[in-house]
């Protein structure tokens, strides 16, 4: 009798990272209540050519309609930046004054990265008077 044992051959590589937010005309929150003030997102651990997402909630907290707009900066390493790309869904978006809006944060990992195994990086969400 023969037996055939098949295998798969994987690789994986983790990396642990933070982020922090930075908030200019308006608020950012981790409920959609708007009680609980965003300062850092923890990504947890990545596999090299994913991607995850996060939902965040951002509230215009002044008195005139703003457009929303996400930047990234800071990046440690900074070769980091080059490898992994943070997008969201609400850019120039317009959101009135008081009302809030779920945004979808997304973190993707290049399959090309190599020699990073942490990261971080600042991500600014800024409310522009319209």
């Amino acid at each position: 009798m023969m037996t055939t044992a098949l295998g798969l051959l994987q690789s994986t590589k983790t990396v642990t990272n933070t982020g922090n937010i930075i908030a200019v005309n308006v608020g950012v929150y981790q409920d959609s209540g708007c009680t609980q003030v965003l300062a850092t997102i923890n990504w947890g651990n990545l596999t090299i050519g994913s991607s995850t997402t996060t939902t965040i909630y951002v509230k215009n907290t002044g008195n005139t309609q703003v457009t929303l707009n996400m930047t990234n900066g800071n990046w440690n390493p900074p070769s980091a930046g080059t490898y992994i790309t943070e997008t969201w869904d609400r850019e120039n978006t317009t959101l009135n004054a008081g009302p809030s809006t779920p945004a979808s944060l997304v973190l993707t990992v290049s399959p090309s990265i190599t020699g990073i195994t942490a990261f971080s990086f600042n991500t600014t969400i800024t409310g522009t008077q319209v």
